[in-house]
């Protein structure tokens, strides 16, 4: 979801056209590399077998060769690493906040700038004390299927929008394009999709509810005051 995030300070970059996929592409393909790399070595050390049902991979491995000192700095980086997860999900959720405020879509309080810091400072606060909330109250299980769904759901509308675009406006000014249309988008969604499919069958309940939820806020409250609307000046 990390590379997700990186699109959300497309306003904020000096060359989105060319400092955006570069960003997100070289990224990709550097975590790829060694996420292959890691897990040859692992499955070098433990029957990949042993690996099932275990939520510390890494550090099992390193128990395995006995480097039990090393195992607890891995363990260490793995919190650490989640730390900087929630924080840059945090910061790519204040931004969509902020856009959609300032679009007519949420209330336009959300789109107020600090004076000093120039940050959407209100949004900040709000998606801090949510996911505080959701931190606390919901069991990490659940919200890992929950934020699994949400985020393949949104990447399917995305692509999606993507070849709607490019048939009802083609005089929109891009930034950057999506290469191979219509083929990446279409094979985005099924891929999005397959992987969806796999999910269980509460948390697909879970994403009706707040789908509804969302829709209602949509067609209660920010269609008609969308300033992207056709009806509006």
């Amino acid at each position: 979801m990390g590379f997700d995030a990186v699109t959300s300070a497309a306003e904020e970059v000096r060359n989105p056209r060319r400092d955006l996929p570069v960003g997100i592409i070289g990224s990709l393909l550097v975590c790829t590399l060694l996420y292959v790399l890691v897990a040859g070595i692992m499955t070098g050390i433990v029957p990949f077998a042993n690996f099932a049902g275990v939520d510390h991979p890494v550090s099992l491995a390193l128990q395995y060769a006995g480097q039990n000192w090393v195992a607890g700095f891995i363990d260490m980086g793995a919190i650490i690493g989640m730390t900087t997860v929630i924080l840059v999900m945090a910061y790519g959720q204040t931004r969509i906040l902020f856009a959609m405020s300032r679009d007519g879509l949420l209330p336009a309080r959300l789109a107020k700038i600090h004076p000093r810091f120039s940050t959407p400072f209100n949004t900040t606060w709000l998606v801090g004390i949510v996911f505080s909330a959701i931190a606390a109250l919901v069991p990490l299980n659940v919200l890992a299927e929950l934020i699994n769904i949400g985020t393949l759901a949104a990447f399917s509308l995305i692509s999606i929008a993507v070849l709607v675009l490019r048939k009802t406006r083609p005089d929109l000014p891009r930034a950057f394009r999506c290469p191979g249309a219509p083929v990446v988008p279409m094979l985005s969604v099924a891929f999005c999709l397959f992987l969806m499919a796999f999910l269980q069958k509460v948390t697909w309940i879970a994403f009706g509810a707040w789908t509804l939820i969302g829709l209602a806020i949509y067609f209660g409250y920010a269609r008609k005051r969308s300033l992207l609307h056709p009806g509006r000046p």
